[in-house]
């Protein structure tokens, strides 16, 4: 069963993370866990300031290298008739500056952005546009 599109955008709203998984130039599948924002029919996920390995991250690489991605936002109960899915597949595009709209988004969905403040305009940012969205729901 399709979950109602009400539904949707309320766990798009509400959900704290996705999984977002795309493939390098290479054909290698890549897949990890994101923070995003839904606003204006896109979803925004921040690259931001925290401490990396110094290399530019897969999931960047990647999606210059191919846009073409998908997103996984799902839950698991113990309880099957609880069971749901959301596949969105889309372009995604690695933008700098960050989009402001995008950063209040973010900081207001996640408190923690506002406690330590590394989103900034100079943020690099993940931006998906969907082209299609498959659901799944038990119930």
């Amino acid at each position: 069963m399709k979950l109602p599109e009400s539904r949707i955008r309320t766990i798009f709203a509400r959900r704290p993370v996705a999984y977002l998984a795309t493939v390098g130039a290479e054909g290698r599948p890549h897949q990890v866990p994101i923070v995003f924002a839904y606003l204006n029919g896109l979803f925004w996920s921040p690259v931001d300031g925290k401490p990396k390995s110094g290399t530019e991250l897969t999931r960047v690489h990647n999606l210059r290298a191919n846009p073409w991605m998908s997103l996984l936002l799902e839950e698991y109960d113990e309880d099957w008739s609880r069971l749901w899915w959301i596949r969105i597949d889309g372009e995604g595009s690695v933008t700098q500056p960050a989009n402001a709209d995008a950063i209040s988004a973010l900081e207001e969905k996640y408190p923690q952005y506002q406690e330590i403040p590394v989103l900034t305009e100079s943020s690099t940012m993940l931006c998906i546009t969907p082209t299609k969205t498959v659901s799944w729901c038990a119930r």
